[in-house]
């Protein structure tokens, strides 16, 4: 997809509440016209959405996919020490049967026990009879213990076989769907003149600013202004160190990121892990009110939780908006907000913090945005 024709048009109008925004639609033009500004300005937003979500879901399917691989690497290993195992007691108990059949004609060692003229001697040779029992029976049970468990491992690491197929077929899907909804917005874009995407990125300008005066004004947030944790400084530190670098849909960095990407990566550097999908964080990591974020919380945004970025504090985010955009620092209702979480609400704020200073052209580019959710 061209990224000079996407970064031409911003996709951000709030339409209705910005703390539970609505699904609006699009809006017509003239009859046998062309479709109005709003419109159109609807169609991409809705069509960057259902890219972003399409994108979320191939990101949990790619995670749910990295964790089946190891449990079924670690099985795989388990089931190969069974068999080495197995085979080992098998050899065990070819031996004590060679050894019993090329026996078999002799006294049984229990009548040479009775018949021997040496009570001492019969004493010795009743320990070796039981000892060599005691072997036979172990050898017999390390035998059956083993089949056992190398059938079970067998059973288990055809499973997750199975299951690896299943969600390398999901993620192809997931894959799939994204690049189709991308391409999408790319037709989209590149039916549009020079001079209806100036209009788009007007309106797009105006409605960001709307709603960010209004959420401002709303009292959502409070007026203090706090001081992160120190993880919370530390993935702050790490996002605004990312500035600049472009948004590409399902990768986590180190050269490029998707918004999820790097909220999970900034807390990772901090010596946290969280959940990599922005509806996994949000539905996991503690929820924190608006008006106590301090910096590093995660602000999600959309009713699906499909968009989510890092506070910065004073109403802006750090975040990587969407396809052919770059990671930059954003107004924070530029998408209809959620909510937020905060990974390390145990944690105490940072004292004698002071706001780091922003790399020149943070703030440059293109903010995302997506009417309704």
């Amino acid at each position: 997809m061209s990224g000079r024709v996407v970064r031409g048009v911003c996709a951000v109008a709030v339409m209705g509440a910005v703390l539970a925004p609505g699904t609006a639609g699009a809006v017509p033009g003239p009859p046998g016209g062309e479709p109005s500004v709003a419109g159109l300005l609807t169609d991409l937003q809705d069509l960057y959405r259902q890219a972003e979500e399409a994108t979320e879901a191939y990101n949990a399917t790619e995670e749910e996919l990295k964790v089946r691989r190891a449990q079924a690497e670690s099985l795989a290993e388990k089931l190969a020490a069974a068999r080495g195992s197995l085979h080992g007691s098998r050899l065990a108990a070819g031996r004590l049967a060679r050894e019993q059949y090329q026996g078999r004609s002799d006294i049984s060692p229990y009548v040479r026990l009775l018949l021997a003229r040496d009570p001492q001697h019969a004493l010795d040779q009743g320990h070796l009879v039981l000892r060599a029992a005691r072997d036979r029976m172990a050898t017999v049970g390390r035998l059956t213990g083993d089949e056992k468990k190398a059938d079970a491992l067998a059973t288990k690491a055809r499973a997750a076989l199975d299951e690896q197929l299943r969600l390398a077929d999901a993620r192809k899907k997931d894959q799939d769907a994204v690049r189709g909804r991308l391409r999408r917005v790319e037709e989209l874009l590149a039916s549009l003149s020079p001079e209806r995407l100036a209009e788009l990125s007007r309106a797009e300008e105006a409605g960001t600013a709307v709603a960010q005066r209004a959420f401002m004004a709303s009292g959502a947030l409070s007026s203090v202004g706090r001081a992160p944790s120190k993880a919370g400084g530390a993935a702050l530190a790490y996002a605004l160190r990312q500035i600049g670098k472009p948004y590409v849909w399902g990768a986590e960095g180190p050269g490029s990121f998707d918004c999820s990407g790097l909220t999970s990566q900034a807390w990772a550097h901090a010596g946290r892990r969280i959940p990599r999908t922005s509806q996994q964080q949000w539905a996991s990591l503690p929820k924190v009110a608006m008006d106590r974020l301090r910096p590093g919380d995660l602000v999600v945004y959309f009713r699906k939780a499909t968009h989510v970025a890092l506070y910065l504090g004073r109403g802006q985010v750090v975040q990587a908006p969407r396809p052919g955009s770059r990671v930059k620092v954003s107004p924070i209702a530029a998408n209809p907000v959620l909510g937020a979480v905060r990974p390390d609400p145990e944690a105490k704020a940072m004292t004698g913090y002071r706001p780091p200073p922003l790399p020149r052209g943070a703030t440059a580019g293109d903010d995302t945005g997506y009417d309704g959710g």
